[in-house]
């Protein structure tokens, strides 16, 4: 077995210090259901749909390559597929607040007043069997990208990789089409009234951008610690900085969109989503979501040498991480407090917590198979990469 196989064995300390977050999580939360306990569900979804889109972005970066026949990523291919790892703890997350909280949605308490397709589609029953058909798919499709990159390790069949492109190119649409309708389940019908055509694009733009953002992360993080070293150079890094830079203007592009639409229609039923969040602390929240997400990286990602530059690109990674924050919170938490701001001491220790769990189930996956796909027949292409 040469290095190249070694699986990663992170340290004991950096594990412990995890599951302190974790638990700092799980207290905020429990704290927040004693002294606000509405803002505390509407905080576990917030948390629970950004650890299940961490884990959707592993998985469709790694099938986009496949469906690209790209070779560039190949190198760090084990980070964005170790990331789907995060699913199941979105999946409990998310299936807590559904069958325990449902009061969470509106049209729970209200679904009698509803008529025709409106009532079918939001009737709790299809609501949780929806729920359970998306995490299905996305499950057993990570299952299978994953498995035949595994069994590649031991054999080296290009087999392996032929079936992964044909299950890619299903993916595609499977997720476009499921991840469309999750984001209007879960978060848009926070206010049944209110209805955006592109909503479950824009989410797909902040999703990608916030995966992008924490592949560009967890790269350097195990380039520097030695488990990539060997794998990664400056032309991986700056490929990845060109399309952190891409996807957080197509994000800028699609908030830009839908908010240009309701503005320039000014229909009551559309114009009030916006109305509220452009309120008092709100207002600056809702500038500052544009700042994070794009304002700043646009600006400092111009530069090649920004995006080959580990610090620059690891600084602007945690911006977009903080605007993906910042941006579900603008859509999960107004309508439930009413417009108003409070400090977000909870969400912030749930965030915190949550990560700490993506990191531990991200660190399981990771050190089970070696830290590269050793046989992939495009390694060797990756390895040797440069633009």
């Amino acid at each position: 077995m040469n290095h190249f196989e070694f699986t990663y064995q992170p340290p004991r300390a950096l594990e412990r210090s995890l599951l302190v977050l974790s638990g700092i999580g799980v207290l905020a939360w429990v704290a927040g259901l004693i002294v606000a306990p509405e803002r505390a569900w509407a905080s576990l979804l917030m948390v629970s749909f950004w650890v299940a889109a961490m884990g959707l972005s592993g998985t469709f970066f790694v099938a986009l390559q496949y469906v690209c026949g790209a070779g560039w990523a190949v190198a760090f291919r084990r980070v964005p597929e170790a990331m789907s790892a995060a699913l199941p703890i979105g999946a409990a997350g998310l299936f807590l607040v559904f069958l325990v909280h449902p009061e969470l949605y509106p049209w729970v308490a209200h679904h009698g007043e509803s008529t025709g397709f409106h009532a079918f589609w939001l009737s709790r029953p299809f609501f949780l069997v929806r729920a359970v058909v998306y995490f299905a798919l996305w499950l057993a499709f990570s299952a299978v990208l994953i498995r035949n990159s595994r069994r590649q390790d031991q054999d080296g069949d290009l087999l392996h990789t032929r079936r992964n492109i044909r299950a890619s190119v299903i993916y595609m649409f499977v997720f476009a089409l499921t991840f469309w309708l999750a984001s209007v389940d879960w978060i848009m019908s926070l206010e049944p009234e209110w209805t955006s055509t592109i909503f479950g694009i824009y989410n797909f733009a902040g999703m990608f951008s916030a995966g992008l953002a924490t592949i560009v992360l967890l790269v350097l993080w195990l380039k520097r610690s030695a488990p990539l070293r060997d794998f990664v150079n400056d032309e991986h890094l700056h490929d990845l900085g060109k399309l952190l830079f891409a996807f957080s203007t197509f994000w800028m592009y699609i908030f830009f969109s839908q908010y240009m639409l309701i503005w320039y229609a000014n229909m009551t039923e559309e114009s009030v989503y916006y109305i509220l969040r452009q309120q008092g602390v709100l207002g600056v929240l809702f500038i500052a979501n544009v700042v994070l997400n794009w304002g700043v990286p646009f600006v400092i990602l111009l530069s090649s040498a920004a995006k080959r530059t580990p610090a620059v690109l690891a600084s602007m990674a945690v911006l977009i991480l903080v605007g993906r924050w910042l941006d579900l919170y603008l859509m999960v938490m107004p309508p439930l407090m009413h417009g108003k701001a409070a400090l977000p001491w909870m969400e912030f220790g749930m965030m915190l917590g949550v990560m700490a769990l993506f990191l531990l189930a991200f660190l399981a996956w990771f050190r089970q198979s070696p830290q590269a796909p050793v046989r992939d027949p495009l390694l060797a292409q990756s390895l040797g990469y440069h633009n």
